[in-house]
């Protein structure tokens, strides 16, 4: 079938119920201007994903900075029990929600803390099992306080439940 587009005679061809029309050749600037802008596309949205990544590079909570105490968590436990969960918490939260947390930061020798990170951990423990033990005589979960920044142990809770949230187990 010919149809006339533009003053030439195009040839169509029908195949599988499309219709095709002549392939005409490209002309390269226009080749140029797709790939410049596909291009433009890719690195914008590599700079846009980058600066959503940046902001959330540390989990997205202040948490994380207590990530770089799980060595000590770890050995405090004797590399016992499973991750549980980190938290960064200002030592006057403790008084009310976790008083023998607040006791034992308050009462450790040398400048007190402002901060200190938790790292919790379930299994079954007790007291000759772990670094500086207080708390119950075993327990369901080991709660390991350490001073922020410093990391310095404080001491670990030997408890049945957590006193406080947990959050990110996950690393």
């Amino acid at each position: 079938m010919k149809q006339r587009s533009g003053g030439r005679a195009v040839a169509r061809v029908e195949v599988r119920g499309t219709v095709r029309g002549p392939s005409r050749p490209e002309e390269p600037w226009s080749r140029r201007v797709r790939l410049a802008t596909a291009a433009l596309v890719l690195v914008a949205g590599a700079g846009v994903l980058g600066g959503c990544a940046a902001a959330r590079s540390e989990l997205g909570t202040a948490n994380s900075n207590c990530y770089i105490g799980l060595p000590e968590g770890v050995a405090a436990v004797h590399h016992h029990g499973r991750l549980f969960g980190v938290r960064l918490v200002t030592v006057a939260s403790l008084e009310r929600r976790a008083p023998l947390l607040y006791r034992a930061a308050r009462q450790a020798p040398g400048p007190k803390a402002a901060q200190v990170c938790l790292v919790a951990f379930t299994g079954a423990f007790d007291a000759a099992g772990v670094e500086h033990p207080f708390g119950r005589p075993t327990g369901h979960l080991a709660v390991v306080e350490l001073e922020y920044p410093s990391k310095r142990l404080l001491g670990t809770l030997l408890l049945r439940h957590a006193p406080l949230p947990f959050g990110h187990p996950h690393l």
